[in-house]
């Protein structure tokens, strides 16, 4: 098996407010390697975007230890994490996050604008990553002229922008029917494929746990693997 692109050691994070404490996790390890999408399941509130956001550098653990693609997160400074976050790490959020007076192909030309992409490399790829996601006939469209669905695979898109090792998406599908939410799933199976990505989905949706190559299941700030249920 290939080296892991993503390593997490023994993180623990606890959040505190005023003599109070919440352990959101505890000493969670494991592994992803290129190529595949992991489940992260788990309810509302058993720590997935806590887990997240160590991974993808957005806040830091009180103790252990994260590499990506050979980065140890955890001992960079802010100047690493941005580079990081530019160039390894593609977001997909729930909310979207999509600047609503910018149109899709805008949208997803922001991270290309700030590494300086020239000009017809950034249209080229731009219309490369709207056709990959279904959306080349919306390229002009704003946010509020598309769907739900729509929107999350403009964001999908504008995640792949810079070509990322590493793809995270926090309960992408929360905002979206069921139907919906399969077809963004399945997105992004194929895109790991395609692309060569290592994706980490964090989902309390059942249904969408199918077809992960790998459930990592997280309860009381403890994950643990599961084998995905079958379709």
């Amino acid at each position: 098996m290939s080296e892991p692109l993503v390593v997490v050691e023994n993180v623990r994070k606890v959040y505190r407010s005023g003599p109070r404490e919440v352990v959101a996790l505890r000493g969670v390890s494991f592994q992803a390697h290129p190529g595949e999408l992991v489940a992260i399941r788990g309810r509302s509130g058993s720590g997935k975007t806590t887990l997240l956001n160590q991974i993808g550098g957005l806040d830091r653990p009180d103790t252990g230890r994260v590499v990506v693609a050979g980065h140890e997160v955890t001992a960079m400074g802010e100047d690493e994490l941005l580079a990081l976050r530019r160039d390894v790490i593609g977001f997909v959020f729930q909310t979207f996050g999509l600047i609503p007076v910018l149109s899709a192909a805008e949208n997803v030309g922001v991270p290309m604008r700030l590494v300086r992409m020239p000009v017809e490399e950034r249209e080229k790829r731009i219309r490369m990553l709207l056709a990959l996601v279904g959306l080349e006939q919306h390229a002009n469209q704003r946010p509020y002229e598309l769907s739900g669905g729509q929107r999350q695979r403009v964001a999908i898109a504008r995640a792949l922008a810079n070509r990322p090792r590493l793809l995270i998406a926090d309960e992408p599908t929360a905002q979206l029917d069921s139907q919906t939410g399969r077809q963004i799933m399945q997105l992004l199976r194929a895109l790991v494929r395609s692309e060569g990505v290592t994706a980490l989905v964090a989902t309390h949706d059942p249904g969408l746990i199918t077809l992960a190559d790998r459930v990592l299941e997280i309860a009381d700030g403890m994950v643990r693997e599961t084998a995905p249920a079958a379709p």
